[in-house]
């Protein structure tokens, strides 16, 4: 018994091995498009330029149309690859199984979900139970939360944004945003309008922060590093690569998907602002 178990672990090994320098070389498709979150976007435009440097011969496009039509995009088989700024609903699986398609997901860094507003704003840190009723309509004043006598101007995402849906489930509980609420397209939309508007209240991913707009704190943490990895902020979430079944083991769209479990890759997370999976 002792010798097939080792038997079989060498061969394990072997095949190991043998996919290892098949990943050397990259093989497979040498055209690659990836399509969907505007979250995630800063990183797979990051990993592609760096794969594309290192392996000259391949092609990679990339599309920032939202989770939701990456999805749609990865079951259509437009796409390659749909990034997303969160897990596939139970309705999409269902949708890209019956087209034969086997959604993997590949979580590539922890993101926080920043509650920004203007520079001059005074006011520091809400509760989430605050920030819920100012989306929801019930605070309407930035005096309500110890700020200036001033209507709050609230931001947030079209609802096929997977920012939007975990800004929901994670800060709305499931309760409807209020209608006066601006739904604008991307993280870079929001923190335009907010930097822009000192009334104005958003939320954008973690590497969306920088000195044009100030995050707040919620519940007391900061959206940061530690506290995003840890789960100390309370709005944070990972964020996903999805593929149509496990790539081939050597292939060029299984070394771009798993370039985050590389010393490199965590570099290029962590040099964004966002927080990678792993500390080397």
């Amino acid at each position: 018994m002792q010798g097939i178990i080792s038997r079989a672990w060498l061969a394990g090994l072997a095949v190991m091995a043998a996919a290892g320098a098949a990943g050397a070389e990259g093989s497979g498709p040498t055209e690659i498009v990836i399509d969907g979150s505007t979250t995630v976007g800063p990183i797979a435009k990051a990993f592609a330029e760096y794969y594309m440097k290192e392996h000259p011969g391949v092609s990679i496009t990339i599309s920032e149309s939202g989770s939701g039509n990456g999805a749609k995009s990865l079951i259509n088989g437009v796409c390659q690859i749909a990034a997303m700024s969160r897990f596939m609903h139970d309705t999409e699986v269902k949708a890209a199984v019956e087209k034969q398609i086997l959604p993997v997901p590949h979580a590539v860094a922890i993101d926080g979900i920043a509650l920004v507003v203007h520079p001059g704003n005074p006011v520091k840190d809400l509760k989430l139970e605050q920030i819920r009723d100012i989306y929801a309509g019930r605070i309407t004043n930035w005096s309500q939360v110890g700020g200036p006598n001033t209507k709050i101007v609230v931001i947030g995402r079209e609802s096929n944004s997977g920012t939007f849906e975990s800004f929901q489930l994670l800060v709305m509980k499931g309760e409807k945003t209020g209608p006066s609420v601006e739904s604008v397209g991307s993280n870079g939309a929001i923190r335009q309008r907010v930097q822009s508007t000192p009334a104005a209240i958003g939320y954008v991913g973690l590497g969306f922060v920088d000195r044009t707009v100030k995050p707040l704190m919620v519940n007391g943490v900061s959206c940061e590093r530690q506290a995003v990895m840890t789960g100390r902020y309370p709005v944070c979430r990972p964020l996903f690569l999805f593929t149509s079944g496990y790539p081939e083991l050597g292939s060029h769209l299984h070394a771009l998907v798993t370039l985050h479990l590389h010393k490199k890759g965590q570099e290029i997370v962590e040099a964004l602002g966002y927080v990678p999976l792993t500390d080397y």
